[in-house]
């Protein structure tokens, strides 16, 4: 299996160092070649099988030859040993035909534990095989950060550098990425947007004098693992729902992309996945743009669902390169255009997108009434974005086909909204129950270049 980059002239790597580098020297974002097919066989013999078994399956034939088949499924099996359900991921009935997809039983309470906890173990079984070290510096606006300074935390081959915009994480968020002791893990809180972090980091990335001598990696979505990782619940809830007999929908609170993406890598791969719909909050670039409006940056308005507050969706990228026929040229000219504010999809491109997915966007008062109603109809409390989620799921789908939403939070990580909506503070679990009593070690950085890659280089590990 080989990888090729988004935007056409950068080398052509493996698995493993497209894993190592995270970002392709071109600006692009590393893809599969091919995407691999599982026949109706193989996805029927999934069903009652554990998520690790499935993420064993869904996984192999994109690794090639990194690791061996024991290597592989040890890091599988300690990535997720530290998750609260023995599901991994459990469904919740919501109503007929309508489904909540829990993916926030990992150890910060959020979908990206399912590809950080894994990324770290197989980081350092690649790292500790090879003898290097990396320093990962990553953008958040909110839970990537968290999940992974947790998933690196303690070890031997890394240093991590995490990126947030200060004063627009929720508390859980920020102290996750701020109380934890290990001299390896930094919080860095930018005087920005998370676009301006986000811009930082791949600012960093061209800079290859920096970038090579500092050993950079990436763990944000960018990281062609991540994706990979978050197309295995894809497939257990499909599963589980019925899959390949039946067919199934998914709804997705997205801002960056790269959670859908993966939906859309499953479908490539023989799932049969009816609908794969969007679901945005107010900031809504993704829905204007899959509406046919182009994709324009507008403000960031801070939100009560603040891990999409974004406006450059960096896995949007991967989506374009597909619906652009793979065309890396006329991809790098769309990512020139954004830099002076956004770019028109052409209509070849647009009906591609459009017959993949469709989208749904979701006010703020939209969001916290439909909090408020689910708890009433369903007994189920959810976080801002799982809410999202639910609320343009319901608009959306339609009798005969299932539809999973994902829950991609727990409602304990947004307290303030969720008792806003609802006059219940939804506790911590009880193995986070004294974050709010641990010390915070955190630095405020100023939203310039020159001073966050002289930071880093002067605390990391020499």
């Amino acid at each position: 299996m080989r990888y090729i980059s988004t935007r056409g002239t950068a080398p052509t790597l493996s698995f493993e160092e497209a894993m190592l580098s995270g970002l392709a020297r071109d600006g692009g974002l590393y893809v599969p070649e091919t995407i691999p097919v599982l026949d109706a066989d193989a996805i029927a013999a999934m069903q009652g099988q554990s998520y690790e078994q499935i993420a064993y399956t869904v996984m192999r034939p994109f690794v090639g030859d990194t690791f061996t088949d024991a290597e592989f499924r040890d890091c599988i099996d300690r990535a997720y040993a530290g998750f609260g359900h023995a599901a991994r991921a459990p469904l919740v009935q919501l109503d007929q035909g309508h489904f909540l997809l829990e993916l926030f039983h990992g150890p910060t309470l959020a979908f990206k534990d399912f590809a950080m906890q894994l990324i770290g173990q197989l980081f350092q079984t690649a790292l500790a095989r090879r003898g290097d070290r990396v320093t990962i510096v990553g953008a958040t606006s909110g839970d990537t950060g968290s999940a992974a300074i947790e998933a690196f935390r303690g070890l031997d081959n890394v240093d991590v550098f995490i990126l947030y915009p200060h004063g627009r994480v929720s508390e859980v968020q920020r102290r996750q990425m701020t109380t934890p002791v290990e001299s390896n893990v930094h919080a860095l809180a930018v005087d920005g947007d998370f676009d301006d972090c986000q811009a930082r980091l791949k600012d960093m990335f061209n800079d290859f004098e920096f970038r090579d001598g500092v050993g950079l990696a990436g763990v944000n979505s960018i990281n062609w693992a991540r994706v990979l990782a978050q197309v295995v619940y894809y497939f257990s809830a499909a599963v589980a729902m019925g899959a390949p007999e039946r067919k199934v929908s998914f709804t997705v609170p997205t801002g960056n992309f790269g959670d859908i993406f993966a939906g859309y890598i499953a479908k490539r791969m023989g799932l049969p996945i009816d609908k794969l719909v969007v679901a945005t909050n107010q900031n809504d670039i993704l829905h204007r743009c899959l509406s046919g409006h182009g994709y324009h940056k507008g403000d960031t308005i801070p939100s009560i669902s603040p891990s999409m507050d974004i406006q450059v969706s960096s896995n949007f990228e991967r989506a374009l390169f597909d619906a652009y026929d793979r065309d890396g040229a006329a991809v790098a000219q769309l990512m020139d255009e954004l830099k002076s504010g956004g770019f028109d999809v052409s209509q070849g491109a647009m009906q591609a997108l459009q017959e993949t997915y469709s989208s749904g966007r979701v006010s703020e008062a939209e969001t916290s009434t439909q909090i408020t109603k689910t708890l009433r109809d369903s007994a189920e409390l959810l976080c801002p974005h799982s809410a999202v989620g639910v609320k343009v799921a319901n608009d959306q789908r339609v009798a005969g086909t299932p539809m999973v939403t994902l829950a991609t939070a727990h409602p304990a990580k947004f307290p303030d909204a969720v008792e806003a909506a609802t006059d219940i503070r939804p506790p911590l679990p009880p193995r986070m129950a004294d974050l709010y009593e641990r010390s915070e070690r955190l630095t405020r950085v100023p939203n310039d270049l020159a001073a966050l890659m002289t930071h880093i280089k002067e605390n990391r590990s020499k």
